[in-house]
C-alpha cells in the first residue's frame, strides 16, 4: 500500500484552514464562527499530526491533543459569554453586539 506524501496532508490542511478563516469572516452568526474557528485548530491538528509523523516523532501528537484540550476550553467559555449575551439583550448577532456592557 502507498503511503500518502506529507505534502497531501499539508494542502489539506491549507484548505481546511482557509475554509475556517472564510467562514470567520463572513459569517455573522457567533456558534458559526466558533465552528470555523474549531475547523482551523483541527487544520492546524492534522498538520502537527503529519509532520510528527514523518519525522518520526510523538511531538506533534502530544501538541495536537494539548490544542484539542485549549480549544475545549475556548468552546467552553465562548458558550459562556454567549448566553449572557443572549439573556441581556435577546440576540447574538456579532454586528450588533459591540460591548460587553449590560
Amino acid at each position: 500500500m502507498a503511503e500518502v506524501p506529507l505534502s497531501w496532508y499539508l494542502i489539506l490542511s491549507a484548505l481546511l484552514f482557509a475554509t475556517g478563516v472564510v467562514g470567520v469572516l463572513i459569517k455573522r452568526n457567533p456558534i458559526v464562527i466558533f465552528m470555523c474557528v474549531e475547523l482551523m485548530l483541527n487544520a492546524v491538528n492534522l498538520s502537527l499530526v503529519a509532520f510528527g509523523r514523518y519525522l518520526g516523532d510523538a511531538g506533534g501528537q502530544m501538541l495536537s491533543i494539548f490544542v484539542m484540550a485549549v480549544a475545549a476550553a475556548e468552546v467552553a467559555v465562548g458558550l459562556g459569554i454567549l448566553i449572557a449575551i443572549f439573556r441581556l439583550r435577546d440576540n447574538i448577532n456579532v454586528d450588533e453586539t459591540n460591548t460587553m456592557r449590560g
